[in-house]
């Protein structure tokens, strides 16, 4: 019967949502360790802490140690829930790759104080709303960075895992004059959710019900008054074991930037790849929307390829995140 049907799809819900609740605030996440050691004692490349008023983050940022010439690219990197940036960094390939390509990489980092957990509140309209909360605060790292460095403004990219991969959709709806392209790993559609109720059915169950173009129409609200674009390009990346966020939510985030870019649903490339697949939109040579699905990864940013290392969060995969996504920013050598 039709109601013993939604019965059971409330309760699978709600028991979905009960775990997830738990994991974001930490309930049955490791117990918590001691301070890490500062990067460089620990092995890892130095991440230097940047001093100044950037709101309710912390700045932490890597250069690499080549001189770097004028009109470089940017990379902003959100990390997800319990992560530390300067760890998240190095594990993910981000530092690596910094060195190999040249290019600095900015680190927001979330506080205890802020949200147990550390996640980036990417579901309030109060840290999502342009020169607000978080996104402000990423915004304005962007702006003293790239004055700093001397980066190409245009050549400004945001990526980001789980709390921190929807907060990259977040802040490059919301400043898509500052982000050439972003890249949201395990993240969610912008405007899924208004509130942390809401958030946690989103990360159960993928939602709301809404017409691609109701869901670009998020993304344009949520951009400067009379912005035409170009709007930011999106690659999106999701493993299909998930149990922390529904997979569903990347097919709808894919919908969502590709509706805002116009394109049609039919993709124009659909590969797989050491049985992970690429769907890709637009352009054949610079496409606007790509969605990876990786059918045996649970809930992290996959790393593997010599590029990254294994760690909690971040699972060896046959094809790795970070060297693809830089490719599909123009980023490669």
């Amino acid at each position: 019967m039709k109601w013993s049907h939604n019965l059971k799809t409330l309760r699978h819900g709600m028991r979905l949502a009960t775990s997830v609740a738990r994991a974001e605030l930490g309930l049955v996440w490791p117990a918590p360790q001691p301070p890490a050691m500062p990067p460089a004692a620990a092995g890892m490349p130095e991440v230097a802490e940047r001093g100044g008023d950037f709101g309710v983050l912390r700045m932490r940022e890597y250069v690499p140690a080549m001189p770097l010439p004028p009109h470089r690219p940017l990379v902003v990197l959100l990390h997800g829930c319990g992560q530390d940036a300067a760890a998240f960094a190095a594990d993910s390939g981000w530092i690596a790759a910094a060195e190999r390509l040249g290019f600095p990489l900015v680190l927001p980092e979330q506080a205890e104080a802020n949200n147990q957990g550390r996640c980036f509140r990417w579901f309030q309209p109060a840290h999502t709303a342009r020169d607000q909360g978080e996104v402000g605060a990423i915004a304005a790292m962007v702006r003293d960075a790239v004055e700093r460095h001397s980066s190409d403004p245009a050549r400004v990219f945001v990526v980001g895992l789980s709390a921190g991969g929807a907060m990259a959709a977040a802040v490059a709806a919301a400043y898509p004059d500052l982000f050439a392209a972003g890249a949201a790993v395990a993240g969610l559609p912008v405007g899924a959710a208004g509130s942390t109720v809401q958030a946690l059915a989103r990360m159960a169950q993928a939602g709301p019900s809404r017409s691609p173009e109701e869901w670009a129409r998020q993304v344009r609200q949520a951009g400067p008054s009379g912005f035409n674009g170009p709007w930011p390009r999106m690659s999106i990346w999701q493993g299909a074991a998930d149990t922390v966020v529904a997979p569903e939510n990347a097919a709808l985030l894919a919908v969502q930037w590709r509706a805002l870019h116009g394109l049609p649903e039919v993709p124009i490339s659909d590969v797989t790849e050491a049985g992970v697949r690429c769907r890709r939109w637009g352009k054949a040579g610079s496409p606007a929307v790509e969605l990876w699905t990786l059918p045996a990864m649970a809930h992290g940013y996959p790393v593997g390829e010599g590029q990254g290392r294994e760690a909690r969060f971040l699972p060896a995969s046959p094809v790795a995140a970070t060297p693809r996504i830089a490719a599909f920013w123009g980023l490669a050598a």
